[in-house]
This record gives C-alpha cells, structure tokens and sequence, in this order.
C-alpha cells in the first residue's frame, strides 16, 4: 500500500504529515515554507509513494468559508495541477490548531517550544490525518 499525505495549508507555512504504507500509523513529517511546497513534494514523491492527499478546508464554527478557504482552493488547485495522479481530498479542520496547541501542553513542552508555529502546523496535520483514518474505518 502506498501512504496518504495530510497538508495543513497556511499562508506562510505549511503542515505535512503522513501515514505509514500500511496506513494504519499518523505521523508529522515536516513543515515547509508555503512557497517550498510543490518542489518539496516533488522530491518527496520521487521517493515514496502517496496513494492521495488530504488537505484541511478551513471553516467557521457555523460551517461557512473562512478567509482561509480561498487559499485552500488555490492550493488544491495547483497541487492537482502538478500532481494529477494523486488525487486531493478535502477535510474538516477545525479545532485542529487548537488541538495542537492542547497537545503540546500535554506532551510537556515548554513554553519556548510551544510558540514554534511550524511544530503547530505538522501536530495539526497529524491531527487531520488521524481523524482520517479514524473515521475511514
């Protein structure tokens, strides 16, 4: 089996994570500058192998567009663009920054390490990707 990538989008930075080829295992793999995205994929799939792509859509509360949504959009866009084969698929994220945040006070980071807004935005695509694979069961 090949791994599904999750991307937390994010006007300067973006949020990778990935499963294991199993698909059964969430990890973060890194964060790259947004504008490093597609040439960062580009190698990445040069070496593994990613089945689809999730990327968090976000909305509000009461489950309209975001100021966000529009940059999502543009994202898909150009990822189906130069990646045709690997098909995009859009998921609910909200919460997940917060749940992020939540995590690394769990987790007992102090609070230097918690203001590293890149680790918040890998946590957060790990986050997307495991309530994926959670409700795929």
């Amino acid at each position: 089996m090949a791994r599904v990538m999750a991307i937390d989008y994010g006007k300067k930075r973006t949020g990778l994570a990935v499963t294991d080829p199993l698909q059964l295992i969430a990890s973060g793999l890194t964060t790259v500058p947004t504008h490093e995205l597609v040439p960062f994929l580009k190698k990445y799939f040069a070496t593994e192998e990613v089945e689809m792509m999730i990327i968090g859509e976000p909305k509000n509360l009461d489950g309209n567009d975001t100021h966000a949504t529009p940059l999502v959009a543009e994202c898909i866009r150009v990822l189906q663009k130069n990646f045709p084969h690997i098909p995009v698929k859009k998921v609910d994220e909200r919460f997940t920054s917060r749940m992020a945040f939540q995590s690394m006070i769990d987790s007992g980071l102090k609070k230097k390490d918690r203001q590293n807004k890149g680790l918040v935005d890998e946590i957060s695509a790990t986050i997307i990707l495991q309530e994926y694979l959670q409700n795929k069961m």
